[in-house]
C-alpha cells in the first residue's frame, strides 16, 4: 500500500484536487472533514473543547468562528487546541487505514502536514499549489473572510515556496480544471495507480 499525503496552504484547490484522486479510486482520509465531524453536534471533541475554552461551543456543538477567534494570533491558545485535536484525528487516520487495508494507495488530506511535522508517516507528498494572487482572489471570496483573517491564518502556515520544496509533487491548480486533472493523471500513472491497473 502506497499512502499519500496532499496538502497545501489556503485557497490553493487542495479539496478539489483531493476529489480527483477519490474519482479515480484512490480512499481519501480528510482530516479537516473528520476535524469537522468530532466538533459537531455530539463529536467527540466537543467536551475537551469546551473545557479548554469555555463558551465556545453552541448546542452541543463548537462554534467554529467563536473557537478561531480565540485562537487565531495566539500561539499558546493555537499549540493548547492542537493538543486536544491531532490525537483524535491520528486515531482516526489509523481507523481509516485499517479499514481499508486492502486498497493499493490511500489519499490523505493533511492541510497542516509539514506544520505538524506529519510527512515521515507517508511514502509520497504531493503539494498543490497556485500563484498568490490566484490564491487571495479564491480565499478572499470565501464568506466571512477577511484581508486581517487571511493574513493570521497564512502565519500559521508554512509559506507555499517551503512546501514546494519538500513535496514528492507538486500540482499547480492556477490553469483550467482539465489542466488540474492531467496532472493527477499524470502522478497517478507515476505510482502505476493509473486507469489501466
Amino acid at each position: 500500500m502506497i499512502k499519500i499525503a496532499i496538502t497545501g496552504s489556503i485557497g490553493m484547490g487542495k479539496s478539489t484536487v483531493a476529489a480527483m484522486f477519490a474519482e479515480a479510486g484512490i480512499p481519501l482520509f480528510d482530516a479537516d472533514a473528520e476535524v469537522r465531524a468530532m466538533q459537531g453536534f455530539g463529536g467527540r471533541l466537543v467536551d475537551a473543547i469546551e473545557s479548554r475554552f469555555p463558551g465556545t461551543t453552541r448546542g452541543g456543538a463548537v462554534d467554529r468562528d467563536l473557537l478561531a477567534a480565540r485562537v487565531l494570533g495566539d500561539r499558546d491558545q493555537l499549540a493548547a487546541l492542537e493538543m486536544i485535536v491531532h490525537p483524535a484525528v491520528v486515531d482516526r487516520r489509523e481507523a481509516f487505514v485499517t479499514a481499508h487495508r486492502q486498497a493499493p494507495a490511500l489519499l490523505f488530506d493533511i492541510p497542516l502536514l509539514f506544520e505538524t511535522q506529519g510527512e515521515g508517516a507517508f511514502d509520497k507528498v504531493i503539494v498543490v499549489s497556485a500563484p498568490a494572487t490566484v490564491q487571495r482572489t479564491r480565499v478572499l471570496a470565501r464568506p466571512g473572510m477577511t484581508a486581517d483573517k487571511f493574513s493570521q491564518i497564512l502565519e500559521r502556515q508554512m509559506s507555499d515556496a517551503m512546501k514546494r520544496e519538500r513535496a514528492d509533487y507538486v500540482i499547480d491548480t492556477g490553469g483550467s480544471l482539465e489542466e488540474t486533472r492531467a496532472q493527477v493523471s499524470t502522478i497517478l500513472a507515476c505510482l502505476g495507480l493509473g486507469a489501466e491497473r
